[in-house]
């Protein structure tokens, strides 16, 4: 496990944020924080908010009010995004590039030299289980082949916090239990995670802390331990937040 001391600060900081479009509040009002080192999950139903708050975190769009902030820097100076590796819903590699072209190429952006890159990308297509596919073009990937280099992206660079929007999607069973354990891995070594899933079963597994938001409204925020009581799953307790 990591070493305690890694909790002594927060790595993300919400601060009474509002993201309006228009009359519609997508977030409203929300506060939370999570500490370093902690595998949190920011739970709710389609539309709930969760991706909009992930935008906010990496500038893509600006809160309407309120702050965040990422390792104590505010999320618009983009220093605070030095030391994040993100993998967004939905993500795609275009179908001319390798895998290991695709982390080259990440590298090359983060401007790390040519031996620590490749070092870097033979070690996460190891802990992603993609050897021997590796130098394939992407456009033969199964859609869970495509999500496991989009993992890999997010960990060229070494971050220290990684923002995960729906990490399993497309995986079998046998790919979600390998992604499972290699962030299990990541946070034993002291990693902070911060992902929306709407997989429940493996959010109890592996987080700490999660949040449930509905509507743009934070509903709760906890241990999971202090939110599953005896008899109750994760997802017994999401239904009776989410349905009031």
């Amino acid at each position: 496990m990591p070493d305690q001391s890694t909790y002594i600060f927060s790595m993300i900081e919400l601060n009474a944020v509002t993201k309006r479009y228009g009359s519609l509040a997508a977030v409203d009002n929300v506060s939370f924080s999570v500490k370093a080192g902690e595998y949190f999950a920011l739970l709710g139903p389609n539309g709930a908010g969760k991706t909009t708050i992930v935008k906010m975190l990496l500038d893509f769009t600006q809160p309407t009010s309120g702050s965040l902030s990422i390792n104590s820097i505010s999320s618009t100076n983009a220093a605070s995004r030095a030391a994040v590796g993100y993998l967004a819903e939905n993500f795609h590699i275009p179908p001319y590039l390798s895998g290991w072209q695709y982390l080259q190429r990440c590298a090359e952006l983060l401007n790390i030299n040519r031996s620590d890159a490749r070092e870097q990308c033979r070690r996460i297509v190891e802990s992603i289980g993609m050897q021997g596919r590796e130098h394939t073009k992407s456009g033969t990937y199964s859609s869970g082949m495509i999500q496991r280099f989009g993992l890999g992206a997010a960990l060229v660079g070494k971050p220290k916090l990684l923002i995960l929007d729906e990490p399993v999607s497309g995986l079998d069973p046998i790919g979600i239990r390998e992604i499972r354990q290699l962030l299990e891995s990541l946070k034993n070594q002291g990693m902070t995670i911060f992902l929306n899933s709407h997989l429940l079963s493996e959010v109890e597994k592996i987080c700490d802390n999660a949040a449930i938001i509905n509507r743009g409204k934070l509903l709760v925020k906890d241990k999971i331990s202090a939110l599953v009581k005896e008899g109750d799953s994760l997802e017994d307790v999401f239904v009776r937040y989410v349905k009031g």
